[in-house]
């Protein structure tokens, strides 16, 4: 398992429960985009995949923990953008 790794995926992934928060509190998107998340989604995914074929460790579950936090980010931008138009 490679620290830098853990370190790297940790650091993000404790910035997504407060942008879900912020998020579901005020119903707004701010200055998020599709793109934006889409692009994260499947670089966690890429990572799962990665993991899963090549280099199974512990830190695969940081990898699921943040795809599901930016699936949930996904979920409500898609929510509020439907709630504002």
């Amino acid at each position: 398992m490679s620290i830098f790794e853990a370190v790297m995926l940790l650091c993000f992934g404790l910035a997504w429960p407060f942008s879900i928060y912020k998020s579901w509190k005020t119903k707004e998107n701010g200055s998020k985009s599709l793109i934006f998340l889409t692009a994260l989604i499947i670089g966690y995914i890429s990572g799962i995949i990665h993991k899963i074929l090549f280099n199974y460790d512990g830190v695969i579950f940081l990898y699921i923990i943040n795809a599901i936090m930016v699936s949930i980010e996904i979920v409500f931008f898609i929510k509020n953008k439907k709630r504002i138009t």
